[in-house]
């Protein structure tokens, strides 16, 4: 995918709530990506305290939900305004970003 090769750092904060209430994800702030705040929440519908989120997800599942949604993201649902309109516009550049970001968060290994 166009996002191999980074090492993407993300913070799962969890409330004294959890599980009955999702955990917060972070990308550092700007990061690219649709749905992805500027802030760098994660806009992802099993997050979604009111709608998407039931105790019973797992970390697991959050984090395959997020690394799903970095190479698919859903448009139906933006976050970010660049991110947005450049992969429905001009998916070349969208993907040419993506490219450099990825090298922007080198592998650790």
């Amino acid at each position: 995918t166009d996002w191999e090769g980074g090492y993407f750092p993300l913070t799962l904060h969890f409330s004294e709530d959890y599980p009955s209430k999702p955990p917060k994800c972070k990308f550092p702030t700007n990061f690219f990506h649709p749905n992805v705040y500027p802030s760098g929440t994660v806009c992802l519908s099993i997050l979604n305290e009111d709608s998407g989120w039931r105790p019973a997800i797992t970390v697991k599942q959050i984090l395959v939900g997020i690394q799903d949604l970095l190479d698919q993201p859903n448009p139906a649902d933006p976050a970010q305004t660049d991110g947005y309109h450049l992969f429905i516009q001009d998916p070349a550049e969208y993907k040419r970003r993506v490219r450099a970001q990825a090298k922007q968060y080198p592998a650790l290994v």
